[in-house]
């Protein structure tokens, strides 16, 4: 018996995880920067650039620990959502819980076959 893993979810996965970074980059650059000119916030990004090629390539591995390395990003959005004075960065905050929960949800559903196969396999060994 073969997994049947859904395309789909994999594309979704990369394409929020891109998005993620890009918005970050811009957040804390350009949009809506903690001083003027850019913060070292931007920094942040750097984590999220460690699973992009394994999950572009749908490893995973890769999208289970990127999964649970997201969270963080979804945690720091809703309590920048909830504390930012300024109107702009509460939207980028929004944008980031947005596209975290995205790629949360892509992965776990994109691992969720493969999972269940595993844990079939040794009960029928």
């Amino acid at each position: 018996m073969t997994t049947q893993l859904n395309p789909v979810l994999r594309y979704g996965a990369s394409i929020s995880l891109i998005a993620l970074i890009i918005l970050c980059l811009l957040w804390e650059l350009l949009i809506a920067p903690l001083k003027p000119g850019g913060s070292l916030l931007a920094l942040k990004v750097v984590p999220l650039l460690l699973p992009l090629r394994g999950v572009l390539k749908g490893h995973l591995y890769t999208l289970q620990w990127a999964a649970m390395l997201v969270l963080l990003y979804f945690m720091e959005g809703v309590v920048r959502a909830w504390s930012d004075p300024s109107g702009m960065s509460a939207m980028m905050a929004g944008l980031e819980i947005a596209f975290s929960l995205v790629f949360y949800l892509c992965a776990i559903f994109y691992l969720r076959p493969a999972k269940r196969s595993a844990r079939q396999k040794p009960a029928r060994s």
